[in-house]
Formats: C-alpha cells, sequence, structure tokens
C-alpha cells in the first residue's frame, strides 16, 4: 500500500542548489519513492545554530510503498552520499532530508517522530509546504498550514529563491 509523505530539504553548503538537484534525482532513482510535486526553494536564515550561512529549503511530496522507517534510511543514505557530516546540532550541512508527515500517522520512536516536532514552528517548511500539501488540517496537528503560519512571528527570513530543473538533464547525443 502507498502513502503520501512530505519531505523537507535544506542545505547550506558547498553549492546549495545542485546539492538539492542531486537529492531529488536520488530519491526519484529510489525503487520505493515517486516524486508527485515539488516546491519552490526558499532561502532562509539558520535557526538553532546562527554562525554559518543561509539555507536553500523547499518540500516534496512522494509517493512511498516504504515504512516510514525505510524512508528514513533512505533518505539518510542520500545525505551521506551527498557529503552530510554531523557534527554540531543544527549545524551547516551539505543535505539534511526529514520527513515531515507520512500518511495521517503519528509514530514516536528512539530515532523518528512523525509530524517532525517542529512542522508547526518553521516557516521555512510550512511555507513551501502549502505548495504541495494536498489535504484541510495537518494529520495530527488538526491545524491547517495558514493556522500554523499565522501563529509563528516571524516569517520575514523566508525568501523565494527559484526553483530547481531536476529532471532535465543533459546528456550527449547519441550516434
Amino acid at each position: 500500500m502507498e502513502v503520501t509523505a512530505y519531505l523537507g530539504l535544506g542545505a547550506n553548503l558547498g553549492d546549495r542548489a545542485d546539492n538539492l538537484r542531486q537529492a531529488l534525482r536520488k530519491l526519484h532513482a529510489h525503487p520505493g519513492v515517486r516524486i508527485e510535486a515539488v516546491s519552490s526553494v526558499y532561502e532562509t536564515e539558520p535557526v538553532g545554530y546562527l554562525d554559518q550561512g543561509a539555507f536553500l529549503n523547499m518540500v516534496i511530496a512522494v509517493k512511498t510503498g516504504l515504512t516510514a522507517e525505510q524512508l528514513l534510511k533512505a533518505g539518510l543514505l542520500i545525505e551521506q552520499e551527498l557529503g552530510r557530516v554531523r557534527t554540531i546540532r543544527w549545524g551547516p550541512r551539505t543535505m539534511d532530508i526529514d520527513i515531515l508527515l507520512y500518511g495521517e500517522e503519528q509514530i514516536e520512536t528512539e530515532r523518528l517522530r512523525i509530524p517532525h516536532p517542529e512542522l508547526a514552528n518553521r516557516a521555512f517548511v510550512l511555507i513551501p509546504l502549502q505548495e504541495v500539501w494536498r489535504g484541510g488540517a495537518l494529520p495530527v496537528l488538526n491545524r491547517t498550514i495558514a493556522e500554523c503560519l499565522s501563529r509563528l512571528k516571524d516569517q520575514q527570513g523566508v525568501r523565494k529563491w527559484g526553483t530547481i530543473d531536476w529532471e532535465s538533464e543533459s546528456a550527449p547525443s547519441a550516434k
């Protein structure tokens, strides 16, 4: 049975846009994941650990036959393949892939919390999420994205950056 999941992607090291593009391609290539919708990309100031560069953030909707734990493993593997090193909590990273929502499930294990525990508090997640969200109230939170955003004091740090063209790739012409 397939589930719709929403993933947040972010990068602030290296070629941020290319890191997002590569992550999208790797997720798309995974046999258990099908990308359904991709938000615009937003540039945002860091949260938590502030001594680092701005992030590019986006949200995607995927259909998946993977369990939430399997989807987490796939995301962590892609982070590693793109050079993610975990040294400082909320620190700089080449790639961060978070499971924001997994169907309407509420999951709490040692490794995974869904909905993402900071989902309702982060404009840099909610703003791109509203571009790809296909429902009313968010599961478990029982609030719409607009209601969540209205509770946040500061949304000014979230600036539309552009889009990522991840589906086209130039290749040598056939001879």
